[in-house]
């Protein structure tokens, strides 16, 4: 980003009203050197990801808990060679705690949807866990709160909702989400930058992906130049006629 912007003229410089990205610390000190004067805005896809990488920190350690306990009852109570026994007490208890370890470990994708788009065995884990583990489900909520905070319009009804998150985050005993709002914290007047301005890095992120998938069909290239001609021919409205084909109209 540095030779970037060491390639624009003073009046190039000037001309940027606002820059958009993630939280990173370089894209902040690039901005400030050379173009102190415009907006810093942190993409809401970004600070979403962050909280979806809290939840799962949170999900792993639940699920090595539950693991743990499964292991521990394993230990105290081996289970003896041959099928156990119908009814059997000792086999129901490790069942139902493997059952719940596997549950949690299974949860991921469940867990990181939008609960508008889960499906009836997603809604399913979701409720299991909203019942039998608290501190993930709370996690999830959170997440859930700062997901939907970023679709406010309003920027003093967003900045109020995201006060009540950072409070509310602060004083949950969740060691990854006191660090997610250490972070956002930190980034707050950025991400309502954001969204006062309505920037979003969607179509970027979506060229990217698009890139990154013409290199992984192409399994690599040996020319650089071969690649730069294969994103302009893919992402852009290049239109090549080919032979025995009528050109369709734009």
């Amino acid at each position: 980003m540095t030779q970037f912007y060491k390639q624009l003229t003073t009046e190039q410089l000037s001309s940027i009203k606002v820059v958009t990205g993630d939280g990173a610390k370089w894209i902040t000190e690039c901005v400030n050197e050379f173009t102190p004067d415009c907006e810093r805005c942190v993409d809401p896809f970004h600070v979403v990801q962050w909280a979806m990488e809290a939840l799962d920190e949170v999900r792993r350690e639940v699920w090595r808990e539950a693991y743990a306990e499964f292991t521990r009852l394993s230990k105290e109570h081996p289970r003896k060679k041959g099928r156990p026994k119908d009814g059997d007490p000792e086999s129901a208890i490790l069942n139902a705690v493997k059952a719940k370890a596997d549950e949690i470990k299974n949860s991921a994708y469940a867990l990181g949807k939008a609960p508008e788009n889960l499906t009836e065995n997603q809604q399913n884990r979701v409720a299991m866990i909203a019942e039998n583990n608290n501190r993930l489900y709370r996690a999830y909520r959170m997440k859930e709160m700062l997901r939907l905070l970023l679709k406010i319009k309003d920027t003093d009804e967003a900045e109020d909702a995201l006060n009540r998150w950072l409070w509310w985050a602060s004083h949950r005993r969740i060691g990854a989400f006191k660090e997610l709002y250490l972070k956002i914290k930190r980034h707050r007047e950025h991400i309502l930058n954001a969204i006062r301005l309505g920037m979003s890095n969607a179509r970027i992120e979506a060229t990217n992906n698009k890139i990154k998938l013409i290199i992984r069909k192409a399994y690599g290239f040996r020319n650089i130049q071969n690649m730069l001609d294969m994103v302009y021919l893919v992402c852009s409205n290049l239109r090549v006629p080919l032979p025995n084909r009528k050109p369709r109209c734009a």
